[in-house]
């Protein structure tokens, strides 16, 4: 750097510089243009001199001039709206930024972010403003918007506006495409609260329109767009961020009313000790008694009083019956959750229950619900969206809400409605020991509203895909017996599948209700023809597995399921231990039959259609499997990863099937006996 004397024609340089040169004290920055001026150099005038900056080049060079330039407006423009005096003087003042920022050669985010900071400053100094000055206001930095996030305070600034004058033109025509470029491109609400709320606000604001639910549902199909796959990956998990916090905004105010309920983040979180709190009670009481605080505390006398709890936005009435069953309680490990559904203020000792929220809360509620429902009918968003629902997100408060639950249950049809197992499968818990949707909507759940009919479709979609059938027959047996027998009585044709699936798997272990069982099947014409059915394939069972017949068999090549099926009801086969079914056209189907040999050892699948589905069957029933071909068939991760359970494999060919290296370390590691494997043009290879 060279200081040069403010006279001087032909300066020579002189001096050096002491002290640094802020920005608000440059005059001007201009290139040098005189003649055998030095290459690529920028003159400052400063007050009492010039200052010379010599770059490598000249695009460096032109970039710290309209770097300089840049900032030099930016004090300026910080200065002028910094004490407004003249509003009209101060919209002037704004778009003259706005268009500096837009006519910029720089690239970059802060060319942008600074004139919208100072317009955000600005507002949330001046509240006292007109609402035709804020729209005025928000119109002249509407092109910033179209490629940047507005900041926090322009966020609660917009929000303010959504809130106070929902049917603004600004709303639809400024606001539209800033919620569109946030749900787009938003990574994480949890950095950036305000976009969240701001979006919710937008939402609802649409919502107050004339057509209200319907200008919604546009907005929603305008964020998928008009293909049948959304191109925008991050566009579903945002809408539901948003929906979901709305939706708890709803019982905000009641879940802080209760000072005796675990907070959702301790639930959450399991983090919460029996010993830290008081007996928690199903409901806050607002004048309890100490006779009843002591039969809440302990569950062992009936329940005869009617509490009624109430706030500003949340009334909630309980009856109490007199038929009061102890509670089932979680586990109190330190390292356990509680589940969310014990937690649930409806218990088997609360009769009735309802919520009833205030009109603001109700309307919140209701267009945040219908959203989730729009985005469940798109297909290539639910299973996403079952994903993300499948830990079930909702305070315990909303799922004691009889409207809510009414109103969920549409995502829940569709998710039982839908053939694809990544969705339905999501109806299930998130993990073992933990309550799903599957349970809430079951009759005697929280949620069921029915006589049992989504519960019906439910189980018959999970039992058409799941791999582990004879694991969820258990769980039905165990905890869901009752409504599939009562269903059963009433001709439900699944329930009397499922029975006659329990008799024949001998789920059932205790004779008496193994013989209430059979008369339920033989009380209904679908049921008696089933276990009919069950009767005469339990006796070719017995014939199939009776001692005899060869011990290798050879199917010819081309043969199908039938001819295996037709083969193998042809006389009985207990001594069969080697069976070839390689270059054959045998698909998984053909699983139900191979799991009937009692005596299989060895399996050749070589070259067939045989899939994940049959793998998955397999592995449940044929656990002393030791030998097993599946050389150039379809199966993948998802069907090898279940044999893990056959600990009697010795020898296991993958060859040419879609394995990964994943998978591959993970079936070394819990198949202890295996010895020969082939992996070749695998991944693992």
């Amino acid at each position: 750097m060279k200081a040069f004397g403010p006279g001087d024609e032909h300066p020579e340089p002189s001096g050096y510089m002491e002290n640094s040169v802020s920005y608000s004290a440059i005059e001007d920055v201009q290139p040098l243009s005189w003649e055998n001026a030095p290459k690529y150099c920028l003159q400052l005038t400063i007050p009492g001199g010039t200052v010379l900056l010599q770059a490598a080049n000249s695009y460096l060079r032109d970039q710290w001039f309209h770097s300089l330039q840049w900032k030099k407006k930016i004090y300026k423009y910080k200065k002028v709206l910094s004490n407004p005096s003249r509003w009209e003087v101060v919209l002037k003042e704004i778009r003259t930024l706005v268009d500096m920022a837009l006519t910029s050669p720089l690239q970059d985010d802060s060319i942008n972010q600074a004139p919208l900071e100072i317009v955000s400053k600005l507002l949330s100094e001046n509240t006292n403003l007109t609402t035709q000055e804020h729209e005025n206001i928000i119109v002249a930095i509407a092109p910033l918007l179209e490629n940047n996030h507005p900041p926090p305070d322009l966020c609660e600034f917009f929000c303010k506006h959504c809130r106070e004058r929902p049917r603004s033109m600004v709303v639809i025509e400024v606001f539209t495409p800033v919620v569109q470029r946030i749900l787009k491109h938003n990574m994480d609400f949890g950095k950036c609260p305000r976009l969240r709320l701001f979006t919710q606000e937008y939402i609802l604001a649409l919502n107050e329109l004339n057509a209200g639910m319907e200008v919604v549902k546009k907005f929603i199909q305008s964020m998928h767009g008009p293909t049948g796959h959304c191109p925008h990956p991050r566009v579903l998990p945002n809408l539901v961020a948003v929906c979901l916090a709305a939706i708890y905004s709803c019982y905000e105010e009641f879940i802080n009313s209760r000072d005796n309920s675990p907070s959702l983040k301790e639930i959450r979180n399991g983090c919460q000790q029996p010993c830290d709190r008081k007996p928690t009670l199903p409901l806050r009481l607002l004048h309890p008694s100490p006779d009843l605080v002591s039969q809440e505390a302990t569950l062992s006398e009936p329940r005869l009083k009617s509490v009624v709890v109430a706030s500003s936005e949340v009334h909630v009435e309980v009856e109490r019956t007199s038929t009061a069953k102890p509670a089932l309680t979680a586990s109190t490990g330190n390292d356990s959750e509680p589940n969310l559904i014990d937690c649930l203020m409806v218990s088997p000792a609360c009769g009735t229950m309802s919520i009833e929220l205030g009109p603001q809360a109700g309307r919140t509620l209701g267009c945040h619900v219908e959203i989730l429902k729009l985005l469940s009918d798109y297909d290539d968003w639910r299973p996403s969206l079952a994903s993300l629902l499948q830990p079930i997100p909702f305070p315990k408060e909303a799922l004691a809400h009889e409207k809510f639950t009414k109103e969920l249950k549409y995502v829940i049809q569709r998710f039982a409605e839908d053939p694809r197992q990544e969705v339905h499968s999501c109806l299930l818990s998130v993990r073992a020991g933990k309550d799903g949707w599957f349970q809430l909507y079951s009759p005697g759940g929280v949620a069921c509203d029915d006589d049992g009919e989504l519960f019906a479709s439910m189980v018959h979609i999970l039992m058409g895909s799941c791999y582990k059938t004879k694991k969820f027959l258990l769980s039905l047996a165990e905890n869901k017996l009752g409504p599939c027998m009562l269903l059963a009585l009433r001709g439900n044709q699944t329930m009397a599948e499922i029975l006659c699936l329990m008799l024949e798997y001998n789920i059932i272990d205790n004779n008496d209700t193994q013989l209430q069982i059979i008369s339920t099947l033989e009380s209904t014409d679908v049921g008696k023809r089933m276990y009919e059915q069950l009767c005469d394939r339990q006796r070719e069972l017995k014939e199939l597995q009776r001692k005899g017949g060869p011990t290798r068999l050879t199917l010819p090549s081309k043969s199908t399921d039938a001819d295996l099926a037709r083969l193998l009801s042809s006389g009985s086969f207990g001594n069969l231990e080697n069976l070839s079914l390689a270059f054959t056209n045998v698909t998984s189907a053909c699983a139900e039959h191979l799991i009937k040999l009692p005596s299989l050892k060895q399996l050749n699948l070589w070259s067939t259609q045989f899939g994940d589905a049959g793998l998955r069957l397999l592995s449940e029933h044929l656990t002393m499997l030791q030998v097993l071909n599946l050389c150039e068939t379809p199966v993948t991760d998802a069907g090898l990863l279940a044999l893990s359970s056959m600990k009697s494999l010795c020898s296991l060919n993958m060859n040419s099937t879609k394995l990964s290296a994943d998978t591959y370390e993970d079936l070394k590691a819990k198949l202890p006996n295996l010895k020969e494997v082939d992996v070749r043009y695998t991944e693992a290879w």
